[in-house]
């Protein structure tokens, strides 16, 4: 019988899943993340301009977050306006429905709330023009949730692509209302009446009315989630459909629930964008526009958080602190108007990495044991 000598190779890297992680081994990863985030920042700035050390970059990045009390009441507005929007898509996340339409949806929220002041300012009382305003962004905001969740509950769709194709047309459909009511303007729709705005005056208690409403809604959210029978449906359908089928759900029935509830949110935060926030109406894919991106942005704040309402208040946080920090960086040091976009980049590449080693383990093998000699008999 004849034998055959054969080494055989083993990776020198292995992962493994880790099991029962520990609540605090998870937070301690991620505040490191957050902390090597801001370094590579710093190095980053001082890398790109002779102007930015590490004093100049940390300086300015608080000042412009902390720097003033009207600067930390915009600082909290603008954390409750991405939290309402990340509330927004998460029902739908958690149901394993793939909702990327957060950004047309509260789009479509605001071109109605707008379109009913264009049509009703002086016709109407403030207060009916609020109200009509408010229920206007409602019902376009769910119809533009609901219809992508009918196509997924009747033909099984792909939510992703439907979703996203969505927000486009929401933008060239608020361009268009805003071409035919001032095709000769600059672009932008302001409203000196007919908004709640123009009944609050003071920009300190519109933001206050913006915070309230944030914290209202994401209290409602974490205890529709975790302690409602619908919150439980969601639940089952998007971990386990098969056995929600067995159990009675209708499935159907939950998508579209779902997608209501997601619309109404960002029906919401569509009116308060131009009723409380702006008085104004802008639809572009620019950063200057009426929702600005925020819808993507809430995509990303909902799944770091886990789909924990609580924990979205924090990842709010965290992202408009670092962009508003990074505005004051960039204008101090003159590097352009990209710069907050790629401080953000960088903040979220080095955040979500946090869940890869979360998750798995490293397991370095040595070179002898990487390398084991076997025989085989054939």
């Amino acid at each position: 019988m004849k034998t055959n000598a054969r080494h055989v190779r083993e990776p020198l890297i292995h992962l493994t899943r880790r099991m029962n992680v520990p609540t605090w081994f998870a937070w301690a990863v991620r505040v490191g993340a957050f902390a090597i985030s801001m370094l590579v920042c710093c190095l980053v700035s001082c890398l790109l301009s002779d102007k930015v050390n590490p004093g100049f970059f940390f300086k300015y990045l608080f000042e412009g977050a902390f720097g003033s009390g009207m600067l930390i009441m915009s600082l909290l507005r603008d954390t409750a306006m991405y939290l309402l929007l990340a509330l927004a898509v998460t029902p739908c996340f958690e149901m394993r429905y793939w909702n990327i339409g957060g950004e047309g949806q509260a789009m479509m929220g605001a071109l109605g709330c707008a379109l009913v002041i264009v049509l009703t300012t002086g016709r109407l009382p403030v207060w009916g023009t609020i109200v009509l305003s408010l229920a206007a962004a409602l019902l376009l905001a769910v119809l533009w949730a609901v219809i992508p969740a009918l196509f997924k509950a009747k033909w099984n769709t792909n939510e992703t692509l439907l979703t996203l194709m969505f927000n486009y047309i929401a933008i060239c459909l608020g361009g268009f209302l805003i071409k035919k009511v001032a095709p000769m303007g600059t672009g932008i729709l302001n409203f000196e009446s007919g908004t709640l705005a123009s009944l609050i005056g003071s920009d300190a208690v519109k933001s206050i009315v913006i915070i309230a409403t944030a914290v209202v809604v994401t209290v409602v959210m974490f205890v529709y989630q975790k302690y409602s029978k619908h919150g439980y449906e969601i639940s089952v359908v998007g971990q386990a459909p098969n056995t929600a089928r067995y159990i009675g759900i209708n499935t159907r029935k939950v998508i579209v629930r779902t997608l209501l509830l997601c619309g109404l949110l960002g029906g919401i935060a569509g009116f308060l964008l131009v009723s409380v926030k702006d008085a104004s109406f802008l639809s572009d894919s620019t950063a200057e526009s009426t929702v600005a991106g925020r819808g993507f942005t809430a995509v990303l704040i909902s799944w770091l958080a886990h789909f924990n309402p609580l924990a979205m208040a924090l990842t709010s946080l965290l992202v408009v602190f670092i962009t508003r920090g990074a505005n004051q960086v960039g204008n101090m040091a003159r590097l352009g108007n990209s710069y907050a976009g790629m401080m953000v980049g960088i903040f979220f590449f080095f955040i979500i990495a946090t869940e890869f080693f979360i998750n798995f383990k490293i397991r370095f093998r040595s070179h002898a044991d990487a390398i084991r000699g076997g025989e085989e008999t054939k």
